[in-house]
């Protein structure tokens, strides 16, 4: 499942109206409506099993981010690279939990 939202409120509201849900969420802090730490601790809260990646250029946005449950941070701009390699990393740490 592929998909874009605009804001934070629309992220969310296609979040739970997905039937099959994204193995992976790319979220930015700024949008309009709701902001991205927002709408990841909203989206966690309805899934807390959601894999959310924060990608900003708000580097002061990190901890927030981290602490509202997102997987990984990367700074824009961002190789396609280090993203691969961020979601190759949660994989792995998800495989090590189930065993």
């Amino acid at each position: 499942m592929v998909g874009i939202a605009s804001d934070g409120e629309e992220a969310v509201r296609k979040y739970r109206e997905m039937g099959e849900k994204p193995v992976i969420i790319i979220m930015d802090q700024r949008m309009p409506v709701k902001d991205g730490v927002s709408a990841t601790q909203e989206i966690l809260k309805l899934d807390p099993s959601a894999t959310i990646f924060f990608g900003s250029a708000d580097l002061h946005i990190e901890k927030e981010a981290l602490a509202a449950g997102a997987k990984g941070f990367l700074l824009k701009p961002f190789r396609i690279e280090e993203l691969l390699h961020a979601i190759t990393e949660a994989a792995s740490d998800k495989l090590k939990v189930k065993i």
